[in-house]
């Protein structure tokens, strides 16, 4: 086994939740090997960097970060001669045996499939030196199986599933994470119950389509299966990411007018309103498509939220196509729109469609975009206002430790003044009621209310 006695290590994470979920592995793996994590790369003698690819800007800011450190001292006391540098996660994954020749002082590089390696190839270059590359095309394993160390006691994620089939053609995923493999039902039901023995009171089912969970396993999508399975955990609030809208189904769709601790929430990525480019994507289904979903999962439960992700400037959007993306904004009333600028990711169909759109008029597109997101947000918290919700407490406020901050059960940021007596720490993770007096774009604020 390999031994990192007292070695101290820092992470950082870039990207979506399934990378948060490794860096939590990642942070309880090299523990159980005798290493120790530290906030800052100052204290740390091993640098590990979590990564994502999905955007070019992900790239850019990876080799500025790696390069930033270069010059920095190791902690007093390291009985190293360099600070490690490790990168994993899809950019290790990519890139493979081509990053030390990209950033020279890069020690050790692993993929999305051999995270637990990350021990072995740490030991093997302190004591070879050299880079120490392994990257693993598939594996039968989950880095759900590896400690974990989760930044939060009282919230956990739990993937059911990783990789992705649907390959949309702007998508970089499913080439650094594999095709996807779900995890068994039974397994899944176990961590869920023991999570909850732990503690904890929210968990957040992961997969990059979570919603076809268990074809490759049982012939057919059992997601609803796996939300009746968790939800019988007693766990007190329940959500999942990512869904993609060609599998969300009628009876995934009834459970949110069944399960009590199904929370009232939902991101449906849309990406486009335009049909001529969701076939350009490959997303396989329409806009008229789309909005029947929508329609359903408020039929359901008309007090659901909804979040999405939108691409503006996809190779050949036209005014028309940006048009409708807008009409559909506009028509669904989002709680939260994530949106973007395209940006072509080598190796996929898209980049190597043409586009003549000049970038003035995407950024133009983008930010039409993006006022409308801000005022339909803002129209959906108002109903809100009056109403107490019950906030699950993450802490203190950033800007001010007497101001709670944490989420209602729409998954909308909420603050309020904390109780004569009591503190923002003492109260996290514990769920407290908040009468809402004020609604802005992206959070609410209010009065805590009752004991």
């Amino acid at each position: 086994m390999p031994n990192l006695p007292q070695k101290t290590f820092c992470l950082y994470t870039y990207g979506c939740q399934m990378n948060e979920h490794d860096s939590e592995r990642i942070a309880g793996m090299l523990e159980s090997h005798g290493a120790i994590q530290v906030e800052t790369v100052e204290e740390a003698e091993i640098a590990v960097f979590v990564t994502c690819c999905i955007r070019e800007a992900a790239d850019v800011r990876l080799m500025g970060q790696v390069a930033s450190i270069k010059n920095i001292p190791l902690p007093e006391g390291s009985t190293l001669s360099k600070r490690m540098v490790c990168i994993g996660g899809c950019i290790g994954q990519r890139d493979g045996d081509a990053l030390p020749g990209k950033l020279a002082h890069v020690d050790v590089v692993f993929g999305t499939q051999n995270v637990e390696r990350l021990p072995y190839l740490l030991e093997a270059a302190m004591a070879e030196g050299g880079h120490h590359v392994e990257v693993l095309e598939k594996s039968d394993s989950f880095s759900t199986d590896l400690p974990s160390k989760r930044d939060r006691a009282w919230s956990a994620w739990l993937p059911i599933t990783v990789g992705c089939n649907n390959f949309c053609t702007y998508c970089i995923v499913p080439y650094v994470r594999g095709r996807e493999r779900s995890r068994t039902l039974e397994d899944i039901a176990a961590d869920a119950r023991a999570l909850v023995a732990d503690g904890v009171k929210e968990i957040t089912l992961l997969g990059q389509n979570v919603n076809s969970y268990g074809r490759d396993l049982y012939g057919e999508p059992r997601f609803a299966d796996v939300l009746r399975a968790v939800s019988e955990s007693g766990v007190e609030r329940l959500r999942f990411a990512t869904s993609h809208p060609k599998d969300l189904t009628d009876e995934v769709i009834g459970l949110y007018a069944e399960l009590d601790n199904l929370m009232p929430s939902l991101h449906l990525p849309v990406q486009s309103g335009s049909d001529r480019i969701l076939k350009a994507m490959n997303r396989r289904y329409t806009a008229e498509r789309y909005l029947a979903l929508v329609d359903a999962v408020r039929e359901a439960n008309p007090d659901v939220s909804l979040s999405t992700d939108i691409i503006v400037g996809f190779p050949g959007e036209t005014e028309e196509d940006f048009q409708a993306t807008y009409d559909l904004v506009k028509r669904v009333g989002y709680s939260q729109v994530f949106t973007f600028i395209y940006s072509p990711r080598e190796g996929t169909p898209a980049a190597s469609m043409t586009d003549d759109t000049p970038r003035e008029v995407i950024q133009r597109r983008f930010d039409s975009l993006v006022d409308l997101v801000q005022e339909n947000a803002l129209e959906q918290n108002r109903r809100f206002v009056g109403r107490t919700l019950p906030v699950l407490v993450e802490g203190a406020s950033k800007r001010d430790d007497r101001v709670l901050a944490g989420h209602s059960p729409h998954n909308v940021t909420v603050h309020a003044p904390v109780p004569e007596g009591l503190d923002a720490a003492s109260l996290a993770g514990t769920t407290v009621m908040v009468r809402i007096d004020q609604a802005r774009a992206w959070y609410l604020s209010g009065t805590v209310v009752g004991d």
